[in-house]
This record gives C-alpha cells, sequence and structure tokens, in this order.
C-alpha cells in the first residue's frame, strides 16, 4: 500500500514541481493571442474553457493505455510502479507539454509539420507514415478493446460484430461535427464517469483488506511468469501510463482550443500525471488480486479486458463493478474517436485534400473505417505489439522535435534530450530483438548493434542541428515564435 500512495503523492509533487519547472523553461507568454482565438474557424479552432480542454485531452491521451498497459506491466511485479512514476513525470508529462506547448506555438499544426520545420523537410515524410500508421492502430486498438468490455455486459443477442458496427457509426457522425459540439458536449460526462470509477476501484482496493505489493529490495526483480526481460519490455508494455508517441497526435488538438498559454500546465502535463494515476492504481489492483500466473493466463485468453470485468466485478460487485466497466469503457471510444478525428486531418493535410465540405471530409473518413473495419480482425496481441513499436518510435520522433526546439531557443534541451535518447535506445533494441523485427533476441550482439545504431542516430542528429542553428536568421520564425499570430509572411491558414 505504501508504494501506491507514495507513488502517486510523487506523480502530483512532480506536478507542481518539476512540472512547474518545465512551464519555466519553455517560456510561456500568458498574454499571447492564442490559435483558437486568431484562427478561430468554428470547427477544429474553436475557444474552449480550461477544465473542458483539460477532460478532452485526458480522454483523448487515456485510451485503454493506462488501463490494459498497466494490467500487463504487473506481470512483472512492483518494479512496474517505477517506470510509471519516473517515466510519467520525466517523460510522459514533459513529451505532452511541450508537444503541445510547441504545436500551440505554430498555429495548433501536427506532429508531421512541426517534425518539417524542427528536423528538416524529409523527415516530414517518416513522421506521416508512422502518424497515420499509429493513429490507424489506435484507432482500430480502440474499437476492438471496448468491443469486447461492452460484449461481456450485454445480452448474447447482441454479437461483437454488431457492437463493433455500432462504435463506428459513432465515431462517424462525431467525426464530421465540430470539436465543441463532437467532444465539447458528450467529454465532460465521459470524464466524470471515468473519475468516479477509477476513485472507487482505487478507494475500494486500499480500504478492503487487500493485500498491496510494495517496492522493496526483495520485490526489485523481474517476477514475469513467461520469463520477459524487463528491459526492453515493460517500456513498451506501460506506455500510454508512462510515456507514449500517441500523445503527441492528440496534444495540437487541444492546442487549437486553448485559450490561453498558462493553462499549458494543467492540461497537457497535468492530463499526463492523471493518467499516470490511473496507471497506478490498476497496476496495483492486478498484482493484488491475482498471482502473476493466474493474471497472465487470463490476459492470453481473454485480453486485458478479462482481468478489467474481475477487477471491478471483485472490487465493486456486480452494480457497481459494471460502472466502473462502463468507465473503462468510455476510455479507448473517447480515444478512438480522437484518433480516427487526428488521422483524418494528418491526411488530408498530407494529400492536400481540402477540408471545408462534408463531403471531402468523407472522402477521407470512410477509407480509414473501412480499413480499420478489416484489422478488427486480426489478433489483438498482435496488433498490439505493432501498436506498442509505433507508439514508442513516434515518442522519440516527438522528444527530438522538442529537444530541437529546446535547443535552438537557448532552453535546457537535456530535459527532453535524455529521454530521448533512453527511448530511441530502447526502440532500437525492441526492432533487433523482437520477432516483428530481427528476431535476433536479447543478445549480446543485439545490444552492441543497438547501441551503435542509436549512436550513429544522434550524432547525426546532433550534426544537423548545429547546421540548422548556424544557418538561421536572428528573425526567423523558429525562434521568435513568441510573437504574435500573422506576424510572418508565410504564414497562411
Amino acid at each position: 500500500m505504501f508504494t501506491l500512495l507514495g507513488g502517486i503523492a510523487s506523480l502530483i509533487l512532480g506536478y507542481f514541481i518539476y512540472g512547474k519547472y518545465i512551464e519555466k523553461n519553455f517560456g510561456i507568454d500568458p498574454d499571447r493571442t492564442t490559435p483558437a482565438e486568431a484562427l478561430r474557424d468554428g470547427y477544429d479552432f474553436v475557444p474552449m474553457s480550461k477544465p473542458k480542454n483539460a477532460i478532452i485531452q485526458l480522454l483523448n491521451i487515456a485510451g485503454t493505455g493506462p488501463i490494459f498497459g498497466p494490467i500487463m506491466g504487473a506481470l512483472y511485479g512492483p518494479v512496474a510502479y517505477i517506470w510509471i512514476v519516473v517515466g510519467c513525470i520525466l517523460g510522459g508529462a514533459v513529451h505532452d507539454y511541450m508537444i503541445g506547448m510547441i504545436s500551440l506555438r505554430n498555429d495548433g499544426a501536427h506532429l508531421p509539420e512541426l517534425a518539417s520545420k524542427y528536423l528538416g523537410k524529409p523527415v516530414k515524410h517518416v513522421v506521416n507514415i508512422f502518424a497515420m500508421l499509429l493513429l490507424m492502430l489506435v484507432g482500430t486498438v480502440f474499437v476492438a478493446s471496448p468491443a469486447n468490455l461492452i460484449e461481456s455486459i450485454t445480452p448474447s443477442w447482441l454479437t461483437l460484430e454488431v457492437i463493433i458496427g455500432l462504435i463506428f457509426v459513432y465515431y462517424l457522425i462525431s467525426t464530421i461535427l465540430p470539436i465543441d459540439k463532437a467532444m465539447g458536449v458528450v467529454y465532460p460526462y465521459f470524464g466524470a464517469i471515468l473519475i468516479i470509477s477509477t476513485l472507487a476501484i482505487g478507494l475500494s482496493l486500499i480500504f478492503g483488506g487487500h493485500t498491496i505489493p510494495n517496492l522493496t529490495p526483495g520485490t526489485m526483480k523481474n517476477f514475469n511468469p513467461s520469463g520477459t526481460q524487463i528491459f526492453p519490455a515493460l517500456f513498451f508494455t506501460i506506455s500510454c501510463g508512462a510515456i507514449s508517441g500517441f500523445h503527441a497526435t492528440q496534444a495540437p488538438m487541444v492546442a487549437r482550443t486553448s485559450k490561453n498559454e498558462k493553462e499549458g500546465r494543467f492540461t497537457f502535463y497535468g492530463m499526463m500525471i492523471a493518467e499516470g494515476v490511473i496507471a497506478m492504481i490498476w497496476a496495483a489492483a492486478s498484482m493484488s488480486l491475482f498471482n502473476g500466473q493466474t493474471l497472465n493466463q487470463m490476459i492470453n485468453n481473454g485480453t486485458p479486458s478479462l482481468v478489467v470485468n474481475q477487477v471491478s466485478y471483485m472490487l465493486l460487485g456486480s452494480v457497481f463493478g459494471t460502472i466502473a466497466i462502463i468507465g473503462v469503457i468510455v476510455l479507448p471510444i473517447s480515444s478512438g474517436l480522437s484518433a480516427f478525428r487526428s488521422l483524418r486531418t494528418i491526411t488530408a493535410d498530407y494529400l492536400h485534400i481540402n477540408q471545408s465540405t462534408l463531403k471531402k471530409v468523407l472522402m477521407v473518413t470512410i477509407p480509414i473505417y473501412a480499413i480499420s473495419l478489416v484489422l478488427t480482425q486480426v489478433d489483438f496481441n498482435i496488433l498490439w505489439r505493432y501498436f506498442n513499436w509505433a507508439n514508442q518510435v513516434t515518442a522519440v520522433i516527438s522528444l527530438l522535435v522538442s529537444t530541437r526546439y529546446l535547443y535552438l531557443k537557448n532552453k535546457n534541451y537535456l530535459v527532453t534530450l535524455l529521454p530521448g535518447i533512453f527511448m530511441l535506445y530502447a526502440c532500437v533494441v525492441y526492432i533487433f530483438s523482437e520477432p516483428i523485427g530481427f528476431g535476433m533476441g536479447l543478445t549480446t550482439l543485439a545490444y552492441i548493434l543497438s547501441t551503435i545504431v542509436t549512436i550513429g542516430l544522434m550524432v547525426l542528429y546532433w550534426e544537423t542541428g548545429k547546421k540548422q542553428k548556424r544557418e538561421l536568421d536572428p528573425s526567423d520564425k523558429l525562434l521568435n515564435d513568441q510573437l504574435p499570430i500573422g506576424t510572418f509572411v508565410s504564414e497562411n491558414r
């Protein structure tokens, strides 16, 4: 229990202490007009309140990630707590804040456009491919996972196929609505269900007489019953609860609806901290109620959704347990919607398809949903593995964009560079060792090759950064993004 409570307390302190430093290092300007006001279009650029933006950001980034990931991460034992707390404070929350604020300073630009500006135009194509792949996988995973949960609490005549179809209908309707109508109206209710159900799970776990594993010298080891090594697997298994590249595709959406830069720490950094709290609670519940073998068997037999059902019913009973499951369901449904909405806008921007009419919106949206519908037939665990890798590669790209931003503006860039190098190395080791990559296993050769590739990529990144900084004119927008929107002639939207 002490580790759970201490971890949650550390996350909250991280928001007030490290989050404040990150905000100061970025250098906000509360008087600068934001894209929501300057570029208001009544569809994507719409000023909304700080609480509404925050709950939209939380629901957009959460999905089943901070629940399914920690459930699977619980197989490793209490060491999972360390990654959630440290990863969230030093990695994930910094990652989310930086991309959200850099987007806000660049007219609400999405990650591919930001990568083009700060890393070079050729990189834009690579990032577009990764972003579109990631969002397609996220959207599909966040259709399949809530559909399984809904099937478990509804009559047998409501088949999985019908549920998936209904979710896509909801997505289609919501995608073509303005953001303040699609998300601004229903998300506060979704958020209330999520917060209440998470608190109920946590309080029942703490005061229900359950033995909650603590992090001690004796538990600082790998408990995974399959013998899977902690590095790099744990850092991909628990992603949304620690650091997740998917968030970089969502933050620009809220950057387009924020009314003041001083809201950024609460909206971006704070909501990632909230996601970390959710992850801590579900990791603790999974470790407390099941031994490793049982948990592993449940995950293999029914995906983590089976564990969600059991935890909810065991801690809260049938009635309130069902309400808690509904709280879990709203997460992936809301994140799936935002993933597809982001995928539509990124795809449309990349293909230069103006989204000014319903016909053009549907021209992009319908093919996306058709591909996702086909992907729902793929085994969930396979989808999750590919999602995890694409997700963390996107996180690396986002951290490198953030590092370049800080470097060009003579700020402390180590706050993003260090987690960026760590995650880059983890991604390279993953692709060398895993069957979805080169399948070399965690051998000495795999580690050596990963080290060489990581160093090579970082040298290339550093040299191109120095060259970019030397060639930048002092009046360039990259160095003066704090100036009002419309200052630079090159701006057009």
